[in-house]
């Protein structure tokens, strides 16, 4: 039987081929493709009564015509026409701006339907739309909710609601419900025929509600089961290494260091040995606030792993990032007699190809790297772990092309975006999570101050002060270079403003754009204390480390997410000395005012990453185009967290059950699963 998702878009009523090539840069080349094209809001036709609105909210009302309009013409295109329009018991003046042809069809007891915002100490409202009413041809809008989508190039709205309307009516009975009965049952859902009918023509407010409830939740569902069945999979098959690691290798690196690991640490480390240890892949996410000693944990798996004779690869973002942890590795390793290489895009042809022999022979023991890593021509020897930071920088994809480097390697992902736990269980359902919330000991707490752009001289001040104390200060901008669309400071004109302020001083400047070695090297004497100021921008977000650096002073602070001003302030704060955060901002909007008093109060990341999830909502927090995490269509991992963690119980309760992988009332969703890039190559049944 054929389906949906095997039938172009191009077999709808109104599609030209011209049509067709719009759709398919929407990403809509199916009919199932179009009836899940879901708007992201609605417009409001319901007549209300004027009582009941707020000043300055968007309404309908039916009224009748009570006087001529009057018109009034601002040089050629531009007009004003007003009318006297009554609505129930009140005589309010309707205003349509630029609409000046609507004057010879505004005649004396004509009925009206107008869509505007209302202010009520004016009695006047200000027309968006208008329709004129015909009692032998009823509005199509009055009283309606009408869909909106998101529309572009020759695109329309109307012609889209139309399309859609017409792929219901020729093909919602071809819709297959994908749910198991028995949940459809449990929660009382719509069936999905009837839901997808209901979120593009809602009808009334509770029908469209209880839509969009069934498809927020198969959504959820349908992700979650992803995650649970892959974990399930990993775990059924028994195919990863079980390490033979020894708890005195642990307690010998331990001793090697210059400091006393925290509990958050330790109870981290154990938790990742006893993973190693066992039959299956470890797949365990490491979260903890910036400076909290994420590393360190690794390199003790790392050292473990190498020691049980298997190959480690470390794969970062950045190279800024790479080039850090192979200097702050080099370190803590250099007791030991493991070989560790750096792998890059900017390694030179000859020494990558020596690297990637060096690998595939088993001579290096452990290489960090970037997206180099990923590569088809890198190939590992015995490769055990493989750690990945940032990981919400990474898809899904690009860590599952680094795993098959090696057979079932144990993976553990690290991220200083610390994730409220309960949402990281959700939203990362795949894998385990240690959380190390406690700061090394030793480490004072960063003061911040927010400061109006007026107050830069004072600020300036007060680095110059610590600087004459032998400390050091970043200084970081949004830009790189003046922007003819942005008023907000670029690190070119504020490295010179800096040199102008402090011509005494030695003053930095880090960039994106700059080559490798620039970066290094401007890296390298901030590091030395050779340059007492650095002027950068969010390149050193992650991974820059210089104890001696005690001041971060960031300018147009307002322009940044919360997560990332606290991961830019975990810059400073790295020493014994005391360290401060200064944001120069002068935010206009209440969120941005909001950001700068969460800085000010709190500099716990949990509580900032809280914070922001809120403000920001999930796709901007995760960074969804890059974390694997989908855009959903239409779930909220925030507004609709119950369901979330509802789905997740329900996908793992099913995947644990025997009669899933083989009863054929599951078999729309086994079709669904080996249909997911996710399990290419698994064997699922």
């Amino acid at each position: 039987m054929i389906k949906l998702d095997q039938i172009p878009v191009k077999q709808l009523k109104g599609v030209s081929a011209l049509k067709e090539k719009e759709l398919h840069a929407f990403g809509l080349f199916t009919v199932n493709d179009i009836l899940l094209y879901f708007p992201f809001r609605y417009e409001d036709y319901r007549v209300r009564d004027l009582l009941d609105v707020k000043p300055g909210e968007k309404t309908t009302v039916v009224g009748i015509v009570r006087g001529a309009p009057v018109l009034q013409r601002y040089g050629k295109a531009k007009s004003r026409l007003t009318c006297k329009i009554q609505v129930g018991m009140q005589l309010i003046t309707a205003t349509w701006f630029n609409r000046h042809f609507l004057r010879e069809q505004l005649t004396t007891e004509r009925e009206v339907l107008l869509t505007g915002k209302w202010e009520p100490s004016r009695l006047q409202l200000t027309v968006s739309e208008s329709e004129f009413l015909d009692q032998a041809k009823p509005s199509a809008k009055m009283d309606t909710l009408q869909p909106v989508y998101s529309v572009g190039g020759k695109i329309t709205q109307p012609w889209l609601r139309k399309l859609i309307a017409s792929a219901l009516e020729q093909y919602s009975s071809m819709v297959e419900e994908i749910l198991p009965y028995s949940l459809v049952e449990k929660y009382k859902l719509m069936n999905r025929a009837e839901a997808i009918r209901h979120i593009h023509l809602p009808g009334d407010l509770e029908a469209g509600q209880e839509a969009r409830r069934r498809m927020v939740y198969e959504e959820l569902f349908l992700f979650q089961l992803r995650l649970q069945a892959y974990r399930a999979l990993s775990h059924r098959r028994k195919a990863g290494i079980a390490m033979p690691l020894k708890s005195e290798w642990i307690r010998e690196f331990a001793a090697m260091l210059p400091f006393e690991l925290t509990t958050g640490q330790k109870k981290a480390i154990n938790d990742i040995s006893v993973d190693m240890r066992r039959s299956y892949s470890m797949n365990r996410l490491l979260q903890g606030d910036v400076g909290s000693g994420k590393t360190v944990v690794a390199a003790i798996a790392l050292y473990s792993a190498i020691r049980a004779g298997y190959q480690g690869a470390l794969m970062v973002p950045t190279e800024i990032l790479a080039e850090q942890h192979m200097k702050s590795l080099s370190r803590l390793f250099e007791h030991t007699n493991m070989s560790i290489r750096l792998l890059t895009g900017s390694v030179s042809e000859r020494k990558r190809k020596d690297i990637l022999a060096e690998l595939q022979m088993g001579l290096a023991d452990l290489v960090i790297g970037t997206h180099a890593l990923i590569q088809e021509d890198v190939h590992f020897n015995k490769l055990g772990l493989i750690v990945v930071d940032e990981q919400h920088r990474f898809g899904v994809n690009q860590r599952s092309i680094l795993r098959k480097k090696g057979i079932h390697p144990d993976v553990l992902t690290m991220t200083a975006t610390p994730i409220p736990r309960t949402l990281a269980i959700t939203a990362f359902g795949d894998m385990d999570v240690s959380t190390i919330r406690e700061r090394p000991k030793g480490r004072k707490p960063i003061e911040t101050y927010w400061l109006k752009s007026q107050s830069l001289d004072r600020a300036l001040k007060f680095i110059r002060k610590q600087v004459a104390e032998g400390r050091q200060a970043y200084v970081i901008c949004p830009l790189i270079e003046e922007s003819d669309k942005l008023e907000v400071q670029n690190a070119i004109d504020v490295h010179l403003m800096i040199q102008g302020a402090f011509p005494d001083l030695k003053v930095g400047l880090l960039h994106g754009r700059m080559s490798t070695a620039e970066k290094e090297q401007a890296m390298g004497s901030f590091a030395a204390n050779e340059s007492q100021v650095l002027v950068a921008t969010t390149v050193v977000e992650v991974g820059v480390d210089v104890p001696n650096a005690t001041v971060i002073m960031i300018m147009d602070a307002e322009r940044f997410g919360l997560s990332q001003l606290h991961q830019l302030r975990g810059r400073v704060g790295r020493g014994e000395h005391q360290s401060y955060c200064i944001l120069l901002a002068d935010p206009k909007s209440e969120v941005g005012q909001e950001r700068m008093k969460v800085m000010t109060d709190t500099n716990d990341g949990f509580e900032v990453a809280r914070r922001d999830l809120e403000l920001r909502g999930p796709g901007e927090f995760f960074g969804t185009k890059q974390s694997g995490l989908p855009e959903f269509r239409l779930a909220d991992m925030v507004a609709d967290y119950e369901l979330l963690e509802q789905a997740r119980e329900d996908a793992a309760a099913l995947v644990a059950t025997e009669s899933f992988w083989q009863d054929a009332v599951y078999s729309r969703l086994i079709e669904w699963l080996r249909n997911d890039p996710l399990f290419q190559g698994e064997q699922i049944d």
